[in-house]
């Protein structure tokens, strides 16, 4: 198979498109009988990198699968590249951001950990991208990426460490690490981390996820800066979901405001129309908190129902961006949308191409996907054993673990830790791989 080709699997269809599936073979498991309590319990304030979960709470993708889904938008990045002026290109670029957490919505199951030297590829020609992930390091777990535009006009990569940390009634999920995305035509970079995530409800209730932190997206060319406040759902839920922020100038003169859902939009809109409904919105809000009765009980780590489940469409804003609705069956199936849906299929034609540390051979996820529980916790079990006995024989051996595809240096922009494409992914040249599965 030719570069590039889709990799996505599935039959061709007449015109040379591959159809992609629209479910997975087996619907999820109930995890109902099975209470995290008796493992987290011990864990409280701690990380969780190294906290060993039964197969049960995962789902049928590996962690650098789901990195995977900040492309399901990349028509927002071909967009912005259109653009001549370097605000409506900031918009474009922030509503991507925004878009790259919007998967995360209702989807409670916790990613694979890649092994170590674990990679994935993708290749959508749909989209217009192809991408090369791996697991570069275990302690602490580092996953890097690097997507590229099939007509070079973009490059997107990253490093990420998610630091999870568990709180009682609560998982929250800092990732760590520098996400950068390189317009080639405008010879510009921005840079951003991503904001923090919590699962609430670990213990007892419904499990939901909110999204809060700023985010702060740089372009290193013009100086602009676009701060994206992802809020904290507060009290009545009033914030649940919400992001607002501005773009400004190096001079810190506000460009032009944004706000939305991460669940579901993104809008632009001009800063002074804007800072006058949110202090009208202000305004009424006071009015109904003198008026209504407030609750003292903040024990509650329910989620609360937000007044209003749309965002209300301020007069003269522009539409950035919109979530897809998810497919029909998503809630039987992890509560996948469309694009994670086909991010684990494989057909002959792939399966001869891929290197033999791709995790759609891993199989653990594989077995899971196909409903087989059972031998997914014995292949998850079996896999660790097998990369805990690799590390102790590198060790006895002074061996250093060499990565193969990235390397270790500085963000050419902002200057931080990172890691770096070294190339040559693509040319199909796989030897020497190591025995990871």
């Amino acid at each position: 198979m030719s570069e590039g080709k889709d990799c996505g699997g599935g039959d061709a269809l007449s015109n040379g498109i591959k159809k992609h599936r629209t479910s997975l073979p087996s619907p999820m498991f109930s995890r109902n009988d099975f209470s995290i309590w008796s493992i987290l319990r011990k864990c409280i304030g701690m990380e969780l990198s190294k906290i060993t979960m039964p197969v049960i709470f995962n789902e049928p993708l590996s962690f650098l699968q789901r990195l995977t889904e900040y492309m399901e938008h990349t028509y927002l990045i071909h967009k912005a590249s259109s653009f001549s002026d370097p605000v409506e290109r900031m918009q474009c670029v922030a509503a991507f951001a925004v878009s790259a957490v919007a998967s995360q919505w209702e989807r409670t199951g916790k990613p694979f950990n890649p092994l170590l030297g674990e990679t994935y590829e993708l290749v959508r020609d749909d989209l217009g991208f192809r991408l090369i992930s791996e697991q570069v390091s275990h302690h602490p777990p580092i996953s890097a990426f690097h997507a590229e535009g099939l007509n070079n006009d973009f490059i997107f990569h990253g490093s990420i460490y998610p630091k999870l940390k568990f709180w009682g009634k609560s998982v929250e999920a800092e990732p760590k690490g520098t996400i950068t995305l390189e317009l080639l035509e405008h010879n510009e970079a921005y840079t951003w981390t991503n904001p923090t995530c919590c699962v609430h409800n670990i213990i007892v209730g419904k499990l939901w996820i909110e999204q809060y932190g700023n985010v702060e997206i740089t372009n290193h060319k013009t100086g602009d800066k676009c701060v994206l406040n992802f809020k904290p759902c507060g009290l009545f839920g009033k914030e649940l979901h919400k992001v607002e922020g501005y773009i400004q100038d190096k001079s810190k003169k506000k460009l032009c405001a944004l706000y939305g859902k991460w669940t579901e939009c993104l809008y632009s809109v001009d800063p002074a129309t804007f800072d006058a409904y949110k202090k009208n919105d202000k305004k009424n809000t006071e009015e109904k908190k003198n008026s209504k009765q407030m609750s003292t009980s903040e024990e509650s780590d329910e989620m609360p129902m937000p007044d209003s489940e749309s965002v209300f469409v301020i007069p003269g804003s522009v539409l950035l961006w919109r979530i897809a609705p998810r497919p029909p069956n998503s809630a039987q199936m992890y509560n996948f949308t469309s694009f994670a849906m086909v991010l684990n299929e494989v057909d002959k034609e792939m399966e001869s191409v891929i290197p033999k540390t791709d995790c759609r051979l891993r199989p653990d996820i594989r077995a899971m996907e196909n409903g087989e529980i059972d031998q997914a916790s014995e292949e998850k079990k079996r896999l660790e054993e097998k990369q805990r006995a690799a590390r102790k024989n590198r060790s006895k051996s002074e061996e250093d673990w060499k990565t193969r595809w990235f390397h270790q240096g500085p963000n050419p922009y902002n200057g931080a830790q990172d890691w770096i494409y070294s190339g040559s992914y693509w040319d199909r040249n796989y030897f020497n791989l190591p025995d990871i599965y």
